[in-house]
């Protein structure tokens, strides 16, 4: 990959602030509309109904938007969607009915596929070769820090004012993102696009070098959604209050958050490489939802959010910087459009996983079930990165990058 532009950390403030928009908006209208499905007249299957739109429409349009970004450039498509989610936002202000907030989670969903991806391709493109992991990290830690204070935030503001007071708050959040991005943002230049046929594009997405490290993303979201959506329900049979369970999913964001911006300068410093920071943390997820399913305790509970948080915190800036090392500037929206399309897959993927073992055997069984596909999941990442043995010595990931075929597009 080529770098258009460095930019100081300060610089990409902008697009910090877009990914903690979206993570914002999905966590945070989800736990509101769950708090208040009562009130609302929704139904559980309603209310699932409802908070799923918003992931179908990313899986959908995530990939659309990625290869618009390569042709029109990332920062109209950034200020755009922004902009878009603002409006849809606001929608929910015209009656806040289960039709009129399934249009709105709807439209966010449609608009954060914009920029989300986007922003990913700019932050490649901007970051500097050298610093890849850095402000991956960095990027990755906003959007956890979303994912921690939009159910808080979002709750807040539905019991001091009303339904309607998050989401004009997050209308003037994507507002005033897109306002920063539009002034602050460079307009990163369209790079020409080479032919390709769809042969071509079948090629890319199925060479290693994207397979394997989009595989790590999904593997890793999909601990993510497990814990998110069972954490709760592991700490209420424990007989533990309701906000244990909350307070674990908390420590696995708040560990994510730290973890990401040192996982990527290590990266960057070549003290560690996506093979084995991914193989490593996979391996330790495993280890700790086996402990979740024959030894389920507080104690257990806690420290396997944390442990859930790290390997998060470690695979996500490592993956995201070694697909963006790997890619060609022309193509980087798309492949982070598909890059973001295997971790929604994986977000979706992994409760279903469990849920469908639990409901057919039991919880414990399921966790078992997850623990050896994650593990199996770390070591196809193991063998999938390992360099070639012809392949000359290089630090950091630039020797993995290389063995494993340049990556999508590096032919």
């Amino acid at each position: 990959m080529t770098t258009t532009r460095r930019l100081p950390g300060a610089g990409l403030a902008p697009l910090y602030l877009a990914g903690f928009t979206t993570a914002f908006g999905a966590h945070g209208v989800g736990s509101v509309l769950g708090a208040e499905t009562d009130d609302l007249g929704l139904s559980l299957l309603g209310l699932g109904v409802v908070l799923a739109l918003y992931d179908v429409a990313e899986v959908v349009l995530k990939p659309l938007f990625g290869a618009l970004s390569d042709r029109v450039g990332t920062k109209p498509v950034i200020v755009g969607g922004l902009l878009g989610f603002a409006v849809a936002s606001l929608l929910a202000l015209v009656q806040p009915t289960v039709l009129v907030l399934a249009l709105a989670r709807l439209g966010q969903g449609a608009a954060a596929s914009a920029f989300s991806p986007a922003s990913s391709a700019a932050v490649a493109r901007l970051a500097g070769t050298e610093r890849l992991g850095r402000y991956f990290g960095r990027y990755g830690a906003w959007k956890s820090l979303g994912y921690v204070l939009g159910p808080i935030i979002g709750i807040l503001l539905a019991q001091a004012f009303d339904l309607r007071a998050l989401y004009v708050a997050l209308a003037l959040l994507a507002a005033v993102a897109a306002g920063w991005v539009a002034l602050s943002v460079p307009a990163l230049p369209v790079r020409p696009r080479r032919r390709s046929t769809f042969l071509d594009l079948v090629r890319q997405t199925t060479d290693r070098g994207f397979l394997v490290p989009t595989m790590l993303l999904a593997t890793s979201t999909g601990i993510l959604g497990v814990a998110v959506g069972f954490l709760p329900l592991l700490a209420t049979r424990l007989g533990l209050p309701a906000i244990v369970g909350a307070a674990a999913i908390a420590v696995l964001a708040l560990v994510s958050t730290l973890v990401q911006p040192a996982a990527g300068r290590l990266r960057d410093a070549g003290r560690i490489t996506t093979r084995t920071g991914s193989t490593a943390g996979l391996v330790s997820a495993a280890v700790a939802l086996a402990l979740l399913a024959v030894a389920p305790h507080p104690v257990t509970l806690v420290a396997a959010a944390a442990v859930f948080g790290a390997v998060i915190g470690v695979v996500t800036p490592l993956a995201f910087a070694h697909l963006a090392a790997s890619t060609p500037e022309d193509r980087m929206g798309r492949t982070m459009g598909n890059a973001e399309l295997g971790r929604e897959a994986g977000d979706a993927g992994g409760p279903l996983l469990v849920g469908a073992v639990a409901a057919a055997w039991s919880l414990p069984a399921a966790l078992g079930v997850l623990a050896v596909a994650t593990a199996g999941a770390g070591v196809l990442g193991w063998v999938g990165l390992r360099p070639a043995a012809a392949a000359p010595r290089a630090s950091g990931d630039a020797a993995g990058v290389r063995a494993t075929g340049g990556g999508p597009g590096g032919h």
